[in-house]
């Protein structure tokens, strides 16, 4: 999602810290994966991002969740990110 509208970063307060810290708690126990391993995924996601556009790693939200099947009939993991574009790389094209 390109959001063009966020150009200035927020600094992280004691409150955001404990925020995002709450939230690998919750994923942790939703997907049973650890706070690391969500980490270790973030980073190679960021790591390919990178590749091809300039993003807001500050406001980056990546989270294991659990959404209906596409036949709807059980519940799944699913990765949902968001993902604040500032820029997309030239391509060399």
């Amino acid at each position: 999602m390109l959001d063009i509208f966020k150009f200035f970063n927020k600094p992280k307060n004691s409150k955001d810290v404990a925020k995002e810290r709450l939230k690998l708690v919750l994923i942790h126990d939703r997907a049973n994966v650890s706070p690391q391993f969500l980490e270790m995924v973030k980073s190679e996601i960021i790591k390919v991002i990178n590749n091809y556009m300039d993003i807001d790693e500050s406001e980056l939200d990546i989270q294991l969740t659990r959404t209906k099947s596409e036949d709807g009939e059980r519940i799944v993991p699913a990765l949902v990110a968001n993902i604040p574009i500032k820029s997309v790389k030239n391509s060399g094209k």
